[in-house]
């Protein structure tokens, strides 16, 4: 009885182990030759597996793809939580946010040009509840920034949601140039990264 019961077990851990996989190989054709040379052959070529095996998995690649910035913003929500977890001080929170930003997509290349700099022409639209959920990540920069504009710490000529924005882009630029290798070698670097970051809070701390 005990043998045959864990062959479920088993054949869910092969799924989820084929599935990861399927994910991670998507993810490297994706950066590599982009989406519309994307196709589920070519994934299945790359995993060793079945066409058919991958539709088990994903109805089309829009729903791979889908699963992969989703996937990317979930990681990317969880560090945004964590870098921030007992951090009270609004000036203090609304740095690691940032920090953590950029750290997490100059360490995650693959996961932030999918998220980010994608530019497919025929992908069906993001689902509106998956993007709901990405806005959480933007939307830590927007509750920061209103804590800090409540209690005084922090200063904006906008308000939250478009102040948060704004640092978005700063943020984004950031690592997008990094991630092409448009920064100056003499310049690239922890400390110049550190003082770019601090450069784009500048506008929102009280000058002292």
């Amino acid at each position: 009885m005990a043998a045959s019961a864990s062959v479920p077990a088993r054949r869910a851990e092969t799924d989820a182990d084929l599935r990861r996989v399927i994910l991670d190989h998507a993810r490297h054709l994706l950066v590599a030759d982009g989406y519309d040379a994307l196709s589920m052959r070519k994934i299945a070529g790359s995993v060793g597996c079945s066409a058919t095996s991958i539709y088990l998995h994903f109805d089309n690649k829009d729903a791979l793809t889908h699963a992969l910035i989703s996937e990317g913003m979930a990681l990317l929500y969880d560090a945004l939580q964590a870098a921030t977890e007992g951090v009270s001080a609004p000036a203090d929170r609304l740095l690691a946010l940032s920090q953590t930003y950029v750290r997490f997509g100059l360490d995650n290349p693959e996961y932030y040009e999918v998220m980010f700099q994608l530019h497919p022409e025929r992908m069906a639209r993001y689902p509106a509840e998956e993007y709901r959920r990405a806005r959480r990540n933007i939307e830590r920069f927007g509750e920061t920034i209103a804590d800090g504009l409540a209690d005084g710490s922090l200063t904006s000529p906008n308000p939250p949601d478009v102040a948060s924005a704004v640092l978005w882009t700063a943020l984004h630029g950031l690592v997008s140039l990094h991630l092409a290798s448009r920064v100056d070698v003499r310049l690239a670097g922890d400390e110049f990264v550190d003082a770019a970051v601090r450069q784009s809070l500048a506008p929102f701390v009280h000058a002292t």
